[in-house]
């Protein structure tokens, strides 16, 4: 593949600036699906069509780019996701993959080494679920750290776990009550075993210093370039502070902001929430950072048991989860909302948590019969088979992850039980109620990848091709149906769908470029797809080497 620079020798009028020519591009646009070649003026389309029409849009300064047979496609968009704390993540341990909390221990004892006594050693990515013993871990399994307060959050970022240094500092004893909406997991004695569930987790990151924004500017940097190099365009921060809107902002101001961020304000920084609605939605046309949705929290996470069941779970009979925000104030949340015109995308991952947040939009959508309100679901993940049907009468959009299915295939069915589980990860069911899916990967919990979301949608097995035939493969997705998820439907949910999602004349020129066809090639392919280049605003911003 190359880039060259036209040699013709008068202009022509309309000038393009950039042309993608001489392989396959998917446009995502149903009248017009396949193209050979796309020319882009400044950040926008000009011309989606033939090699030879894109040549009247060429002249002696156009860049040109033969794909060489390669294949385009609208820029990706991971439809829920967090970069802040990817870019943390990349900054601190990294637990994902880990066989063992022995394993863990050794990686925190070798970092002691590195920082100094008595200060704060962090990571993120522990999961029981993939160790031989499927248990929480305890403080006696981080023995030898006590030289340092350590804090360690579980993959889904719903769970931590503490060494006994940050146990006996901030005085955490068997008195210690369980905060609303939290759980401390304590031992047969009542005594904290240095797990922490949910809003549990704020008894010790109150007392964790907050990150500077030059901190959180090179947290922000390190995660766009990830994106970039994994051929994204776009994505939907899912829960920013005042501070990260501060950095995306300066980022874009200084030139440095490659990747269009659809932010959600987190419900639970109210002051920040008060202060946006009185402003009203930002989301300038071709902006790169907007703000016109809110993020709220209906009920925790499956892996740490802290989803909320409507019976319990079929592993822990006396535990059904947790309600972490009370169900009027998500009806009143919703209502101001709705009341400053933005948008509402609720976290809901067990079935009480779902029910409790259609319950919530339904009372709000009574007060708001007119009006574009796309309100959304974050996860749908463990649903009532009666609620898919009634998400789609509402309007409501499943905002769903195709990873987290292939992640907790290995341990749902033990947790949710055979009937349940029939409402788990159902992508087929809420498709065929009329709901549209735009997919995510909630980066850093998963991958940050989305080949691996288009390949989980299409098969339902893990990098090994396990399960064969696929992990209740009746929910699988086409791949057409997959991709748009990540393109056309994404941009659906951000209320963008007019000026990204799909390649066509007018719209943003985002484009990703892979070296493969997925709509051709076998889905175990898909895994092995490479980034050439990916394109927002019509500049490179990610090349292969």
């Amino acid at each position: 593949m190359a880039i060259q620079i036209s040699s013709f020798g008068c202009a022509r009028i309309p000038h393009a600036d950039l042309i993608i020519s001489g392989g396959r591009i998917h446009t995502m646009n149903p009248k017009n699906p396949i193209a050979e070649a796309v020319a882009i003026q400044g950040d926008r389309i000009v011309y989606v069509g033939s090699g030879e029409g894109a040549r009247k849009y060429e002249d002696e300064i156009t860049i040109v780019i033969n794909l060489d047979g390669k294949t385009a496609y609208p820029g990706f968009v991971d439809a829920h996701a967090h970069l802040m704390s990817l870019g943390k993540s990349l900054a601190e341990l990294n637990f994902v993959g880990t066989g063992s909390s022995e394993e863990i221990r050794k990686m925190v004892l070798e970092k002691q080494q590195a920082v100094p006594k008595g200060s704060w050693i962090r990571g993120r990515g522990w999961d029981q679920n993939d160790w031989p013993v499927e248990e929480f871990p305890t403080w006696r399994d981080l023995s030898g750290t006590e030289e340092n307060l350590v804090y360690l959050r579980r993959v889904d970022g719903h769970a931590a776990w503490v060494n006994k240094t940050v146990l006996d500092h901030y005085g955490i004893t068997r008195e210690t009550e369980d905060p609303p909406g939290g759980r401390i997991i304590r031992d047969e004695n009542g005594d904290p075993t240095g797990v922490f569930i949910d809003d549990a987790k704020d008894l010790i990151t109150a007392h964790i210093p907050e990150p500077t924004i030059d901190e959180k500017t090179a947290w922000a940097k390190a995660a766009i370039l990830e994106c970039n190099r994994y051929g994204m365009v776009g994505m939907h921060d899912a829960g920013i502070h005042k501070t990260d809107l501060q950095v995306y902002e300066n980022l874009h101001g200084s030139g440095q902001l490659s990747l269009r961020i659809y932010a959600m304000a987190d419900g639970d920084s109210i002051d920040f929430v008060k202060e946006r609605f009185a402003l009203g939605p930002s989301a300038p046309v071709g902006g790169y950072v907007s703000l016109r949705a809110v993020k709220l929290y209906a009920d925790g996470a499956l892996g740490s048991r802290g989803a909320a069941m409507l019976e319990p779970y079929s592993d822990d009979p006396r535990n059904t989860g947790l309600i972490l925000t009370a169900p009027d104030s998500l009806y009143e949340m919703s209502r101001l909302a709705l009341d400053a015109g933005f948008q509402v995308c609720t976290h809901a991952i067990g079935d009480a948590g779902n029910r409790v947040i259609l319950d919530a939009y339904e009372r709000a959508l009574k007060e708001h019969r007119s009006g574009d309100h796309r309100l959304r679901v974050e996860h749908a993940q463990v649903v009532s088979l009666e609620d898919i049907p009634r998400s789609a009468q509402l309007g409501i959009i499943p905002v769903m992850q195709p990873t987290h299915a292939t992640s907790d295939m290995y341990w749902a069915e033990d947790r949710l039980g055979p009937e349940r589980i029939k409402g788990a990860y159902a992508w087929r069911k809420f498709l065929d109620s009329g709901c549209k899916i735009p997919c995510g990967s909630d980066f850093p919990v998963e991958g940050v990848n989305p080949l691996w979301g288009i390949y989980a949608a299409v098969t339902r097995q893990d990098h090994d091709g396990w399960p064969e035939g696929g992990w209740y493969p009746g929910e699988r997705m086409t791949i057409e149906e997959a991709v748009r998820g990540f393109t056309i439907d994404a941009a659906f949910a951000a209320f963008a769908e007019k000026e990204t999602g799909s390649i066509e004349v007018g719209k943003l020129a985002d484009l990703t470029v892979l070296d493969k066809d997925l709509f051709e090639i076998s889905p175990k392919e898909i895994l092995n797809a490479r980034v050439i280049y990916t394109i927002v605003g019509g500049s490179v911003v990610y090349s292969a080497p």
